[in-house]
């Protein structure tokens, strides 16, 4: 497998932006761009060659390793793949790859210790755990498999995992299943046998029909936040040792929406005074709440993504750039974001790429 690098390089560590698309339209898998924190522009340093649909990214904390599903379904193999990644230069070369269990991965985490990378199968409906060598490389370990319908009978007919989240504490992994209206809940123990196991209260339900699909947790508070799609609407829970206790649920559309509902994802500012939303279908906008001092929200502001299907989002770590991955307008639009008050605004910068569906950095 080829890689093409810029033939500029500089030497020493950058801040990276990693770039998961659909391929079916020409792109090349994962593209990477060196980015500028203090003018929000990014330059283009390299990209895969043929890496089929690297729909989800994750990265280790360390920077060296990156993690991708491969979603593709039936014949076409769904895999996840490992790459090692070089700070220096920004390349990525693959390292290995691993059947993913399930047709149409669509979510890939990596425990807090390193160790483990798990993933989650969309259309399978289940659950893939990998071991990480020292090498980065990754072994099949374990299989869960989901069982379950709702009441919304084309998008809800069976289980459809859509996210695998570990808990601040590291001792769980909780898993939106869209299908089921449930959050799973495993308990984590990599070093007794069964690495998850289905934690004492084993899933939280969810309101009939709100599909669930990616859960963020307050960088400060014991607080979790779940992105329903279907609904369009933020559950927003209390988190004690491995429970999820319903404290409200908030939409991220106004009351006189009539249009197609898509909501995606959800991230907290860095600070956690901001929560925001991305909403699909006929809305294309992030939706920008405040959260007060026992982590509820208020919504203050939607904000045009600027293109269409936002289907993923990054919030750099100083707070101070948000970018959007649009989906169907195949670019990244940079905004910058006020940290006092959370409000967007258009930087005028844009990264085009074929088909952008996740964004993530390393810096």
């Amino acid at each position: 497998m080829l890689f093409s690098v810029s033939s500029i390089i500089t030497m020493g560590q950058s801040n990276y932006i990693l770039i998961g698309t659909y391929t079916q339209t020409g792109s090349k898998g994962i593209y990477v761009y060196r980015f500028d924190e203090k003018t929000g522009k990014a330059s283009w340093v390299s990209n895969t060659e043929g890496v089929q649909n690297p729909s989800y990214l994750a990265a280790s904390t360390d920077g060296r390793y990156v993690y991708a599903v491969n979603e593709t379904h039936g014949e076409k193999q769904p895999m996840v793949s490992a790459f090692s990644f070089n700070r220096n230069n920004g390349e990525l070369k693959l390292i290995n790859q691993r059947p993913s269990g399930g047709d149409d991965p669509c979510y890939v985490a990596i425990s807090p210790d390193g160790l483990q990378v798990v993933a989650g199968n969309y259309s399978g409906g289940n659950v893939a755990l990998f071991s990480v060598n020292s090498n980065g490389s990754l072994n099949v370990e374990q299989m869960i498999q989901h069982e379950g319908k709702s009441i919304n009978e084309q998008r809800q007919e069976k289980a459809h995992v859509h996210a695998t989240v570990f808990s601040p504490d590291g001792n769980y992994l909780f898993v939106p299943d869209l299908g089921m209206d449930k959050i799973m809940s495993y308990a984590f123990n990599p070093d007794n046998g069964i690495v998850l196991k289905p934690a004492p209260v084993p899933f939280i339900t969810t309101e009939p029909g709100s599909g669930p699909r990616h859960l963020v947790f307050h960088p400060k508070k014991s607080i979790a936040y779940l992105m329903e799609e279907l609904s369009g609407t933020v559950a927003v829970f209390d988190y004690d040792d491995g429970t999820l206790d319903l404290i409200e649920r908030v939409s991220t559309h106004a009351q006189s929406f009539k249009g197609k509902i898509g909501s995606a994802d959800i991230h907290v500012s860095p600070d956690g005074k901001h929560l925001y939303a991305s909403n699909r279908g006929d809305q294309n906008s992030i939706s920008i709440f405040s959260i007060n001092k026992k982590g509820k929200l208020k919504f203050i502001h939607e904000e045009s993504t600027l293109g269409k299907t936002p289907r993923n989002f990054f919030i750099h770590p100083s707070g101070k750039h948000l970018l959007v991955a649009n989906q169907e307008s195949d670019e990244v639009v940079i905004f910058s974001r006020n940290k006092k008050t959370g409000m967007l605004t258009d930087t005028g910068n844009r990264i085009n790429v074929l088909k952008p569906v996740c964004v993530k950095m390393i810096y």
